[in-house]
């Protein structure tokens, strides 16, 4: 509501005052009985005091009006949310995350959360896909009153996910079969691992020879 352009503010707020409109291409006058439910992410105050909210539409707006907290201010919520993602992208992803630290939700409660619920989202669904076993691990820094900076903050899921199997890989010498290899390691099938690897483009290093001296 708080992106909608002067013009379509002052076709809205006719609708609202006379309870008409006329359909594009049309001269015939409609009457309609509504009642309107808006939302914004914009302070509408701030708007109107600027000019690009008109006055006597944010009036005729606010006859009952529900402020929702961004999440800094409500981090009691924090620990419900993240299971309630965790189970909704793990019945998706086959997962069954049974445990999250207290350090880590301590962790996800200190931070200030700028991208609000749905940055949360994002957290938890990137920790899911590099989490291995029952518990959630949360392989980000969280500072409050700052959003990540750096590489950190413009990674992609697949990224993230790319840098943990290289990780995992490396540390098992690139072998994926066997007791304590990476494909255990992962917790997943060796042919879903390769399947992985090729899709996000992970391939063994080349290890360099030594130098030949004429």
């Amino acid at each position: 509501m708080g992106d909608l352009a002067l013009d379509l503010q002052s076709r809205l707020l006719r609708v609202l005052q006379n309870g008409e409109f006329e359909r594009v291409g049309s001269s015939q006058t409609r009457r309609v009985d509504v009642r309107l439910i808006t939302a914004t992410h914009r302070d509408l105050d701030a708007l109107v005091r600027e000019g690009g909210f008109r006055t006597d539409l944010d009036y005729r707006l606010s006859v009952f009006p529900i402020v929702l907290p961004p999440l800094r201010d409500r981090r009691e919520d924090i620990p419900e949310l993240v299971w309630f993602f965790v189970a909704r992208h793990q019945r998706r992803m086959g997962r069954r995350i049974e445990r999250v630290s207290r350090a880590t939700m301590n962790a996800l409660q200190r931070y200030d959360w700028p991208g609000n619920v749905r940055e949360l989202q994002n957290v938890i669904e990137r920790a899911m896909i590099v989490s291995t076993g029952e518990e959630l691990r949360i392989n980000e820094t969280f500072s409050s009153g700052r959003q990540a900076t750096g590489r950190a903050a413009d990674r992609t899921l697949a990224s993230v996910e790319r840098t943990h199997l290289e990780a995992v890989l490396d540390e098992c010498g690139w072998l994926i079969n066997g007791p304590g290899h990476a494909a255990e390691r992962l917790d997943l099938h060796p042919n879903t691992l390769r399947f992985r690897m090729k899709k996000l483009g992970i391939a063994r290093p080349r290890k360099s020879g030594p130098s030949k001296s004429s």
